[in-house]
């Protein structure tokens, strides 16, 4: 893209404009509804020019993390292009900004100072404290829990197991007892709070259990990226390889982050050929099937796909239930199966939505001195209840299923029956199934008095396509996220 014909100072100035620019850019790139879900919502919240340091803000968690894995490159290339140099974009919490009143060179109130730590990190500027090949130059020390980054609570024993992950969790097993000799590299993919997390760990938790000198790693992509970066500025490239050419399991969360990131791209390339030709064992995660990823170079993508490639899908409700009651049952706090059930009906997205939910169950109980019934549990829960119960209608999964599709909301209950609005329809039907306490007669009345066959058809059709479409798998998640959020 052409650098706008703005003065570099009046840029610094005005970090509405760069935001006006970044608006009309990602408006032609992307597609209404990938706009609109993503972009518009976001908000610029501060910008202080001494520091170059620009504050956007997202109004939750989930589009917070979805922004800073998908569309965090494309802005700060715009940010460069705008301002004259390379620019911090920081994301965090919080799109209720106003869209003026920034006085230039300053932050909106104190957001810039207490803005939690989460700066994407680009190729261009990185500060970050010395982990890595930087801390441990000596990979030649026996290998400990501190050095692998590991967390010794991620096990197998401690992983509940059921349809949605029991194929990643035995190719995990798999590779923990042959670590090198099958399925190398492995490559876990699914939403956020599946899983996949835990068991990369326990894959290193277990060979370090084997083998105690085995030279381990975990890592975040988004530390790798800053390895990389202090290597250039260092010039110490040298040690960089020396460490991580020499490991003998490299476990890497989140690969996504490497989208649009050339130089470390380039360099993981190069330690991956080392470590697979060295019979050492790789393993990644992303939150999308590897050919989908953005930014992300071919040749890379082509490696990943030489190995063995894992989905890991939202957990059914009967593992939802399982969770729950080992997770109460190791707090000491035992969780009988009609609790469970309550609590896993109101709860379907991911593990972690589950875990913060019991956590608030057992500090209700702990502090009011009660045991744990559905009633203590509707009563711990009554906050995040009122949410899901305002937010996940029938009407609003309409809206939100038309919006991301492109179609009118009055399709989802017409008679109109092309493809571009029956099968978002279905689709639409399917969450409505999984995500509200109606019926098949009720969601068949608020899809255009649709007979109770029709919407038990497309429940059916969709549940069985999402099990061999990552696509449409992929699409589904966004969709339950966004309305839980």
């Amino acid at each position: 893209m052409s650098k706008p014909e703005i003065p570099p100072l009046l840029a610094q100035l005005n970090p509405l404009g760069f935001w006006d620019l970044a608006l009309q850019t990602l408006a032609k790139e992307l597609s209404p509804q990938q706009f609109k879900t993503w972009i518009q919502p976001l908000k610029i919240k501060g910008y202080e020019e001494s520091e170059r340091l620009l504050l956007i803000g997202a109004p939750n968690p989930f589009k917070l993390d979805w922004i800073r894995r998908t569309f965090s490159s494309r802005l700060h290339e715009i940010a460069a292009d705008y301002f004259g140099h390379p620019v911090n974009l920081q994301f965090t919490l919080g799109a209720d900004a106003h869209r003026g009143g920034l006085a230039p060179g300053r932050s909106s109130g104190q957001d810039i100072g207490r803005a939690p730590p989460q700066v994407m990190i680009s190729e261009q500027a990185v500060e970050a404290p010395a982990q890595g090949f930087d801390a441990i130059d000596d990979v030649r020390n026996p290998a400990e829990r501190e050095q692998a980054k590991l967390n010794p609570a991620l096990t197998f024993e401690s992983f509940v197991t059921g349809k949605a992950n029991q194929l990643a969790r035995a190719a995990s097993i798999q590779v923990a007892q042959n670590p090198g000799a099958s399925y190398n590299p492995m490559f876990l993919y699914g939403g956020v709070g599946l899983g996949k997390t835990h068991l990369i760990h326990a894959i290193g938790n277990h060979l370090l259990k084997e083998k105690s000198t085995a030279k381990i790693r975990y890592i975040h992509a988004e530390q790798y990226v800053s390895d990389v970066v202090r290597a250039y500025q260092q010039k110490a490239f040298d040690r960089f390889k020396r460490y991580y050419h020499s490991l003998d399991l490299l476990l890497i969360d989140d690969i996504q982050f490497f989208g649009g990131k050339s130089r470390t791209q380039e360099e993981f390339f190069y330690a991956f050929e080392a470590l697979i030709n060295n019979g050492a064992q790789v393993i990644i995660t992303s939150d999308t099937y590897p050919k989908e990823m953005e930014g992300i170079d071919e040749r890379l993508i082509s490696r990943f796909d030489s190995g063995l490639t894992v989905a890991i899908e939202p957990p059914e409700l009967e593992m939802r239930v399982a969770i729950l009651m080992k997770k109460a049952a190791a707090e000491g706090v035992p969780m009988s199966e009609d609790v469970a059930f309550f609590v896993a009906k109101h709860l379907r997205s991911n593990i972690r939505e589950l875990e913060g939910a019991l956590r608030k169950i057992l500090a209700y109980v702990r502090f009011h001195g009660k045991e744990v019934n559905i009633e203590v549990a509707r009563n711990a829960l009554k906050d995040l209840l009122s949410i899901q119960n305002r937010q996940i209608s029938v009407d609003s999964i309409q809206r939100t299923v038309a919006d991301f599709y492109n179609i009118k909301v009055a399709d989802m209950y017409s008679k109109k029956r092309p493809a571009n609005i029956a099968r978002p329809r279905q689709i639409a039907m399917f969450i409505a199934k999984e995500l509200t306490q109606k019926s098949l007669p009720e969601i068949g009345e608020l899809f255009g008095g649709r007979d109770h066959t029709t919407v038990l058809h497309a429940v059916r059709k969709i549940a069985e396509e999402r099990q061999h479409d990552s696509h449409l798998n992929h699409e589904l998640h966004v969709l339950e996220q966004s309305l839980k959020n």
